[in-house]
């Protein structure tokens, strides 16, 4: 399974762009008329829940919400008609990021060990968001016309095929689909990847950031992985050249200087990244003095070592670097969440209880503050609260398997036996397993026979999953 992995992650780059078309199209383009994007949706949605019960995950709220957040913000100055933006958080250290079909934008964990500002990080998910508001991969199709809607289907089958554990037969079901559309993926188009950059420079620039950041960091990377025999997946899917390189440099400098490099936020979010994949939280913790050591006023490396130090047990230096940070920054969310952690750590409930609620005074509708609120009402043994608040989170994160998760165990702790195998059949559905997300409703039909209206809204429910599932069958055939 693990050796599969970058092979999945891979062809789902390669899906997600093509490299067959030429111009931009227009709105009423060709591509629609072989796959529309509702079907673009339809089949995106599918294939993300299949991904998300193959590969292994992130589950941090605050890196969730710094990555819809910025990536919402850059949708909005881009030329995405659908946003209806769906993300998985792939756990791995190596860089890269996808755009696949149907609005699905995927990041691993490595993009914040690798870029090294905001902006270098932003013009990676401006460029995967350019080949989505392009249509790369429907126009792919239609350049080719041979490849119809069974051949996308079957090609997105071969790839959950082989993260599936099938192998060989995974590749090979990829391969006899379409052999010369594979070829001509690998060969990675010019067009493609020069148009994705040209627009995602723009788009990087209408939403505030300094579009030089991305020939800046493709630049690095490039001498960073030279003679490397294995580079990072976002460099076997987006091959750096010297070419290329010049092509972003000079359209970044018809901008004018200036535009954000960087935020406090984003250097939070890579120090919590930097110690999630570090051997131990004692080598973190030396990794963030080396940087207090070289530069003291570096508040992202005081964060760091506060959140190594809880990490480790050593809870009285780690208040005294949040004393520091919080002295300065009162409202931060991210310091005030590491004092939440470090207090509930500590044992004491009422202190963070009070913080929380302090800050969702301040900023009521955020996530990472919302989810903290739920896990202190669950540590005090507050189920049922912890359960209404749920289910108000869950209109805002809809279809988030983790919040799923959560709401089925809460509703087991508060005795809703019916609401458990409500809420693990819509997170078995959210991670492709639709065998056990119908078993779960037919239990939750058998307990609701007394109440007919409940029952009913189960059955329709149900038989959504059930169509759902012939299409996930269908892919693959």
């Amino acid at each position: 399974m693990n050796l599969l992995r970058p092979t999945l992650l891979t062809l789902a780059c390669l899906l997600a762009q093509p490299g067959l078309a030429d111009d931009l199209p227009s709105l009423g383009d060709a591509s629609s008329s072989i796959v529309s994007p509702e079907q673009e949706h339809q089949l995106g949605r599918a294939w993300l829940s299949l991904l998300r019960g193959q590969v292994d995950q992130l589950h941090d709220p605050q890196l969730k919400d710094f990555v819809e957040t910025s990536v919402f913000r850059l949708a909005e100055t881009s030329q995405l008609q659908d946003r209806r933006l769906e993300f998985v958080y792939i756990n791995s250290p190596q860089l890269n990021a996808f755009a696949a079909p149907g609005g699905i934008v995927g990041v691993n964990g490595g993009i914040f060990l690798y870029a090294q500002s905001e902006a270098e990080y932003a013009s990676v998910l401006a460029h995967e968001l350019a080949h989505l508001s392009q249509r790369h991969f429907a126009r792919g199709i239609e350049a080719q016309q041979r490849m119809q809607i069974p051949m996308m289907a079957a090609m997105l089958a071969g790839i959950i095929a082989a993260a599936a554990g099938a192998g060989d037969a995974g590749i090979a079901a990829i391969a006899s689909t379409q052999a010369a559309a594979i070829q001509e993926q690998r060969r990675f188009s010019r067009q493609n990847e020069q148009e994705a950059d040209r627009i995602g420079i723009l788009n990087l620039e209408k939403a505030g950031y300094d579009p030089r950041a991305m020939p800046s960091m493709f630049e690095r990377l490039m001498r960073q992985y030279r003679y490397d025999a294995k580079p990072p997946e976002f460099l076997l899917t987006h091959p750096v050249t010297e070419s290329r390189i010049a092509d972003t440099r000079n359209r970044a400098e018809q901008f004018p200087a200036g535009g954000k490099e960087d935020s406090p936020s984003y250097e939070q979010i890579r120090a919590r990244m930097m110690l999630y994949y570090e051997e131990t939280p004692g080598v973190s913790a030396k990794r963030f003095r080396a940087m207090l050591d070289e530069d003291p006023k570096q508040d992202a490396a005081r964060y760091g070592l506060a959140l190594a130090l809880i990490k480790g047990g050593r809870l009285n230096e780690a208040r005294d670097s949040l004393k520091a940070l919080l002295d300065r920054a009162p409202n931060d969310v991210a310091y005030n969440l590491a004092q939440v952690d470090l207090d509930i750590t500590a044992n004491r409930l009422p202190d963070a209880q009070q913080r929380v609620q302090r800050l969702l005074g301040q900023y009521p509708n955020n996530y990472p503050l919302k989810q903290a609120q739920i896990d202190l009402m669950l540590k005090q043994g507050r189920s049922t609260e912890a359960e209404k608040a749920l289910d108000a989170l869950l209109k805002r994160r809809p279809h988030d398997p983790d919040i799923w998760y959560q709401v089925a165990e809460t509703r087991g702790q508060a005795g809703n036996i019916i609401g458990l195998h409500q809420a693990r059949a819509e997170y078995f559905a959210l991670v492709g397993d639709y065998d056990q997300a119908i078993e779960q409703l037919d239990f939750a039909k058998r307990r609701s026979a007394n109440n007919f209206q409940l029952a009913s809204r189960i059955d329709a429910r149900q038989k959504e999953m059930i169509e759902q599932q012939k299409l996930i069958k269908q892919m693959l055939r």
